[in-house]
């Protein structure tokens, strides 16, 4: 699986690379705070890592928020056990 999702991301590196290629104009860019000229190649490659970056943040914060979670209800059901272990103990030593 992992050897897919990597040709998958090379092959959209390629993609994106092969676009780059084609478009060289240049097109004026209005930001928040100024104004400025750049290449549509420059800007799509912005944009993509950009939106990459930020679905991989996204992804990582809540597969690590899915971990945490993970390891507390373990470490909860671990301790639910013992105490059912000792509760079923209990009225055999009485």
């Amino acid at each position: 699986m992992k050897i897919i999702g990597t040709l998958l991301l090379i092959v959209c590196f390629l993609i994106t690379l092969a676009l780059g290629a084609q478009n060289q104009e240049l097109v004026n860019f209005n930001y928040l705070v100024a104004q400025g000229e750049f290449q549509l190649s420059t800007l799509l490659g912005i944009a993509f890592g950009g939106g990459f970056a930020i679905g991989w943040l996204i992804c990582g914060l809540l597969y690590l928020k899915a971990r945490v979670s993970k390891n507390l209800l373990t470490k909860k059901v671990a301790k639910q056990q013992k105490e059912l272990e000792q509760l079923r103990a209990a009225p055999a030593q009485e």
